[in-house]
């Protein structure tokens, strides 16, 4: 069956289907051809796979970021990191990085503070003499942060299928972003004073006090919900449901951006992003199912054993398997099949699974900004309106620094497991 699996994946990967689609028909081709099991498993794995509480947060937070966008919050964001950092060489590439983390607190994903920070940051920094390659290039490096800032939807979706708290991922996610945050931001002003580019950067900003009051309903959404899961008054699922029910009491009533009549398209708009997922998910939920039943991660485990027989060498291949992987495969996708195999290995390893999934996720928010396939790239290019080809220059430094966060984190636990053991005392 696994045979039939393997072949069927990548003969429909070549031929360019869908990879959700790729996944449920590679599934099925191995029920059919591989095994006497029944295809009415297909429907009920399938739907087994989406019946999951911690699920429901993924559309909902979708729907927040979509609401934050449209509702006037993310432009007031914007306006406060420039008043913070604004008025330095390299200000305005700063506040992309500044913004796009406060951002990343409420939508958790990576590609809603694309759209809505770079459709507002991208033109800036091109007006103030960036170019639109290096400004496409801050703007998907940056918003990988919403992957690693929570709440995160790849940081659930790991929760759940290698059964760990979603609340410690939560939590362990805070330090590999601030590491990735402020090594990004030390990279833009290496790049400006090198290249002698935003020394203007500070001409139109708001001043501080003035931007922060503005802001001051904005940065309420993001303490309300991230304050309310640390302080256990809900959990992260129920916060989905305050994150959106903030911004439309921000967006509606304090700054008064966001009409009723607009609620339509934003529902339309998280209904399709919200499908594209949850088809992803029970896809490979119908896959990794198969893939238990016929004792590959079994086999798998007992291999790796094998041939590393050190943490650092099992992490380092890990690395190096995800980060190629990452290129090519979505990054729900990926975690939805690959999770479930390798965690239960890192354990055996001695890793804490936290550490573990931050690892995971780290690398394959690398792999939103690689080509070919990387959805950060394309988010960015398709905003600035330039082809992929032109980013990839600019993009090779941001990448590089990534890269050297992802090798801290991963052979330095204590970036992940301190705000934890802090928070939770574990």
């Amino acid at each position: 069956m696994n045979a039939v699996i393997a072949v069927s994946l990548l003969i429909f990967f070549f031929m360019g289907v869908p990879i959700a689609i790729a996944i449920g028909l590679a599934s099925i081709a191995g029920i059919q051809f591989g095994s006497n099991l029944p295809l009415l498993l297909v429907a009920q794995r399938m739907f087994v796979g989406l019946d999951s509480f911690p699920l429901m947060a993924i559309p909902l937070f979708i729907l927040a970021g979509n609401l934050m966008s449209a509702g006037g919050i993310s432009r007031r964001l914007v306006e406060l990191a420039k008043a913070l950092v604004g008025g330095i060489q390299g200000g305005l590439a700063c506040s992309c990085v500044l913004t796009c983390m406060m951002f990343a607190s409420v939508s958790g994903s990576s590609v809603a503070t694309t759209f809505a920070i770079g459709s507002i940051l991208i033109p800036a920094m091109v007006k103030h003499g960036y170019g639109k390659p290096l400004a496409a290039s801050i703007q998907a490096s940056s918003a990988e942060l919403g992957v690693l800032i929570p709440p995160s939807i790849p940081l659930i979706l790991y929760g759940v299928s290698t059964e760990t708290s979603v609340g410690q991922l939560f939590i362990a996610g805070f330090g590999p972003g601030l590491l990735v945050a402020s090594a990004l931001m030390v990279t833009v002003l290496v790049i400006c004073r090198l290249r002698g580019i935003g020394t203007h950067d500070g001409d139109d900003r708001q001043a501080l006090w003035p931007a922060f009051v503005n802001a001051v309903p904005a940065l309420l959404v993001p303490f309300v919900i991230i304050g309310g899961i640390y302080a256990g008054v809900f959990t992260p699922t129920e916060a989905s449901v305050a994150a959106v029910a903030c911004a439309i009491v921000v967006g509606m009533i304090c700054y008064r951006e966001l009409p009723l009549k607009a609620l339509p398209g934003i529902l339309r708009q998280t209904v399709i992003s919200t499908t594209t997922i949850m088809l992803i998910i029970s896809a490979a939920a119908l896959f990794s199912f198969l893939i238990a039943r016929s004792g590959l991660p079994g086999e798998v485990a007992n291999w790796i054993k094998t041939v590393f027989s050190e943490p650092w060498s099992f992490l380092l291949a890990v690395n190096v398997l995800l980060l190629i992987v990452g290129m090519f495969i979505e990054t729900s996708a990926a975690i939805l099949v690959l999770a479930p195999i390798l965690t239960p290995v890192a354990v055996s390893f001695g890793i804490n699974p936290v550490h573990f999934g931050l690892v995971v996720v780290v690398n394959l928010a690398l792999g939103m900004i690689t080509p070919p396939l990387g959805v950060n790239l394309f988010a960015a290019c398709a905003v600035a309106k330039i082809p992929l080809e032109k980013i990839i220059p600019q993009l090779i430094w941001f990448v590089l620094v990534v890269f050297c966060c992802l090798m801290l984190i991963t052979y330095i636990p204590a970036i992940t497991l301190w705000p934890v053991e802090i928070f939770m005392g574990s």
